[in-house]
């Protein structure tokens, strides 16, 4: 695995090589997290995009419409079609053929419904009726709004026609109070922008299977406590996103976390280290590649207490006994799937690499750096470096979750396409 290859050269704020500037139209909705408007048509324009923004009138009133025309040096579209010296063209017709990729950022409930049944009271929604692109949407609203059965029912419909969600996030909310609502951070919508217009947009995984494990695993000690670690599952969804939208049959098998499951994806919800084993064991022999992001426990408390533990009864004695390897059990479940382990550790010689490749029985290792705050835990961004038998470690420097995936997969499909090449000359 050569140290230059594909996607992993790729400079954090500059357009990969292969890929090309974008005509991008930004629909921004009525809410709060429209002001984060305007740092996306910033990040966008940085990184060499054409931006032009559509307001819906509700928008206006959350970010200036002359913000954003200076922040993009083009004029907003509103509500009037017709405007002084536009020569009287449609101009939602004359928007929609000169973009690209239409973003909606923020996108309300009341728009999510609004395209999901092809209305069209205003002038975004007009044009999205009229663009034939690709859409990129990404959701921003009170938890109690998303995790109603009809928006999620207007969320798969629109998933369903290729519309690509990006979020929401979990984290606080303009009532105070914390849930599932929050608008993607800024960085994660450009890399799926981008992502849009990456040339392995041809299915290159199609007719293949891949499971990906992600998030933490839980081990209850009574009612009310257990044992886990920080694992957010971004990493891990952020993989299963691309192996989806690379074409592959997609298994992921999530630990506990608040994030929406990436359109295409097959999801499996467990808590404990016990349950992910028996997920991942019952979908690993139809796998052709194995990624295993999640943060498993090492340990379980030997005994459960039924009832909560009180303080006033003292100090509790809590035996752990060992959790199952899952990662190692791999080897004997999946034979010819293509192995992929990750790793968080403080420090990481080549040696330690070369004992983990080997005992975990994997053919790559992907392994963060967890003693730095920026990146990793809880982060939108992360960097790693790829450990394989026989090749020099491979730094894969900090970037967006969504965008790191897209370079790990790049490496993953040609691990793959050599043991194919392996496979083919053993049985010549």
């Amino acid at each position: 695995m050569s140290p230059s290859g594909g996607g992993a050269s790729s400079r954090p704020g500059a357009l990969h090589q292969e890929d090309r500037p974008l005509k991008i139209l930004l629909g921004v909705c009525g809410g709060v997290a429209a002001y984060k408007a305007a740092d996306l048509v910033r990040r966008l324009r940085e990184r060499g995009h054409e931006v032009r923004c559509a307001l819906t009138p509700a928008a206006a009133r959350f970010v200036s419409p002359l913000t954003l025309e200076v922040l993009s040096g083009q004029p907003v579209y509103g509500e009037e079609y017709l405007e002084p010296g536009r020569r009287g063209q449609e101009e939602h017709i004359a928007a929609a053929g000169w973009a690209d990729l239409l973003c909606i950022a923020p996108a309300t409930a009341n728009m999510l419904s609004t395209l999901a049944l092809g209305l069209a009271p205003n002038f975004l929604s007009t044009l999205a009726l009229a663009f034939r692109g690709p859409v990129v949407v990404a959701p921003a609203m009170h938890s109690a709004m998303w995790e109603k059965p009809v928006v999620q029912e207007n969320v798969e419909r629109l998933r369903s026609s290729g519309v690509r969600i990006v979020g929401p996030d979990s984290g606080p909310l303009a009532s105070g109070e914390v849930g599932l609502g929050r608008l993607s951070e800024v960085l994660e919508i450009v890399a799926v922008c981008e992502a849009c217009q990456a040339p392995n947009t041809t299915r290159s995984l199609a007719g293949r299977t891949v499971l990906v494990t992600a998030g933490p695993t839980e081990e209850p000690i009574d009612p009310v406590r257990y044992l886990g670690n920080r694992s957010s599952g971004k990493m891990g969804f952020a993989l299963a996103a691309e192996a989806a939208r690379r074409g592959a049959r997609t298994i992921l098998v999530a630990g506990p976390v608040a994030l929406a499951t990436p359109p295409g994806v097959e999801r499996h919800e467990v808590r404990t280290a016990l349950e992910m084993e028996s997920a991942v064991q019952a979908h690993a022999a139809d796998a052709n590649l194995i990624v295993m992001a999640a943060a498993v426990a090492d340990f379980r408390p030997r005994t459960y207490a039924p009832e909560k533990i009180k303080r006033h009864q003292g100090t509790p004695e809590i035996e752990l006994v060992p959790n199952p390897d899952i990662l190692a059990s791999l080897s004997h479940l999946a034979p010819r799937a293509l192995r992929v382990g990750f790793a968080a550790e403080s420090a990481l010689s080549a040696d330690e690499a070369a004992r983990k490749l080997t005992a975990k029985g994997v053919h790559l290792l992907v392994a963060n750096d967890i003693s730095r705050a920026d990146i990793g835990f809880g982060s939108d961004q992360n960097e790693v470096t790829i450990y394989s038998p026989g090749a020099p470690p491979m730094l894969i420097s900090r970037r967006p979750k969504a965008a790191l995936a897209e370079a790990l997969f790049d490496q993953f499909e040609a691990a793959l396409a050599g043991a194919n090449r392996e496979a083919g000359s053993d049985r010549g």
